[in-house]
């Protein structure tokens, strides 16, 4: 739900968001009625302790909160005494357990509808998703702007890289002077709930509710959690909007036409929600499709076709690697571009078997060290056929995997 009559706020704002860990999986196991209780629950802690630190909740999705404060010292006090108050809670009432990781950052925003929307948010959103239950976690900016507050305890956990961010980011891990909630908390939740490391969340849209579902069975079962379904592209954008997930996966051929409706939405999606993963499963090898996904970037975006859906394994790969800012491209695609023919001296030719297998890999997204290990070779080894692949290929070299993938795809359909 999103409140329209929030107060706007202008200059350096304090962004936290606080999400209830596990939540899918509580409704899954205790049904709509109880996890409507525990989002009221959360949601009445939240407001209160929030506005009792002179914030404002902006804006409530359920099983989230956003909120603004003009003071990074109070923002910290809030997230330190939400946590104290989802222990007691818990305590209180263990059938409705608030696990709940935080996020933090601070800077400028663009009011929008009574909301915002800026690099800080997004920021205070990965965070949050990093965040286990009873953990809260900060930029180095906002402990620099609050600098020392009483009853608050700052811990360095060093530079984190985040999805959709292009630096590693300077993380701090911030609890009550009494200890980390997280400890307390624990021993409370039920065994499902994460406590350490957040799943991945994910939107999943196809047309089809038969195949929709069982991809929801298979993603739940490998430890995402999916936390919206669409069987249309408007209402994929919707629930996207709404939910915020790290992961979309998209169906290429959704209604009215059954053409390239869902290719369109992917593109509008990379447009809107530039950190989120987007993952396009389609039932047929159409190079053509890739390359319009993959020509603005490769980073976060996957090309897989659907007999691979029924493979857990390697679908989980392909979620996880899409929803951490790596890429994918389907196998079949890729030999498609290395076999086909080509007019005039085509370099490719003078590459060996093992340097093909590597370049096939390579334009399938994967790291050195993957490379390695599907190979069963040294890493360093890898890193010679690659310089021996850019070489005969003509290609500038280049040590970023998102530069050398589209690089390669480039090449590849360049005849």
């Amino acid at each position: 739900m999103s409140r329209s009559g929030a107060t706007v706020r202008e200059g350096i704002l304090a962004f936290l968001i606080a999400d209830v860990r596990g939540y899918t999986a509580f409704t899954h196991e205790h049904g709509d009625e109880a996890a409507a209780k525990l989002a009221a629950k959360f949601a009445g802690v939240a407001k209160e302790v929030v506005e009792a630190r002179s914030g404002e909740l902006v804006e409530l999705r359920g099983d989230e909160a956003v909120c603004v404060f003009r003071s990074t010292r109070d923002a910290l006090r809030a997230a330190v005494d939400l946590q104290e108050r989802f222990v007691d809670e818990t305590l209180a009432d263990p059938a409705l357990p608030l696990g709940v990781g935080i996020g933090l950052d601070a800077g400028e925003a663009v009011p929008i509808e009574g909301g915002y929307r800026g690099a800080a948010l997004n920021l205070a959103a990965r965070l949050c998703g990093q965040a286990g239950a009873g953990e809260i976690l900060a930029t180095r900016e906002v402990v620099h702007l609050a600098r020392r507050v009483e009853g608050v305890v700052y811990e360095e956990r060093g530079a984190v890289s985040l999805k959709g961010v292009a630096e590693p980011v300077e993380v701090v891990g911030v609890s009550s002077d009494a200890g980390p909630a997280a400890a307390r908390l624990a021993p409370l939740l039920p065994p499902s709930t994460p406590v350490t490391d957040a799943a991945l969340r994910v939107v999943v849209a196809d047309d089809s509710v038969i195949l929709r579902e069982g991809l929801v069975r298979l993603l739940t079962e490998a430890g995402f959690e999916v936390v919206g379904q669409a069987g249309d592209a408007a209402e994929l954008l919707a629930q996207v909007d709404a939910h915020r997930p790290d992961i979309a996966t998209v169906d290429i051929r959704m209604p009215p036409t059954h053409t390239d409706e869902g290719l369109r939405a992917a593109r509008e999606l990379r447009s809107r929600h530039p950190g989120l993963g987007v993952l396009v499963l389609s039932q047929y090898v159409r190079p053509s499709y890739a390359f319009e996904l993959l020509r603005e970037g490769t980073e976060g975006v996957g090309y897989l076709l659907k007999d691979r859906v029924s493979d857990l394994g390697e679908l989980a790969e392909a979620v996880r690697r899409v929803g951490e800012g790596g890429s994918v491209l389907d196998p079949s695609v890729v030999e498609q571009l290395v076999k086909r023919r080509r007019m005039g001296n085509d370099p490719v030719e003078e590459l060996t078997e093992r340097e093909l297998e590597v370049l096939g890999l390579m334009a399938e997204g994967r790291s050195n060290r993957a490379v390695a290990d599907r190979l069963f070779i040294t890493e360093h080894t890898v890193e010679k056929h690659v310089q021996n692949i850019f070489a005969k290929l003509r290609i500038p070299a280049t040590t970023d995997d998102h530069r050398r993938v589209l690089a390669v795809l480039t090449f590849l359909n360049s005849n």
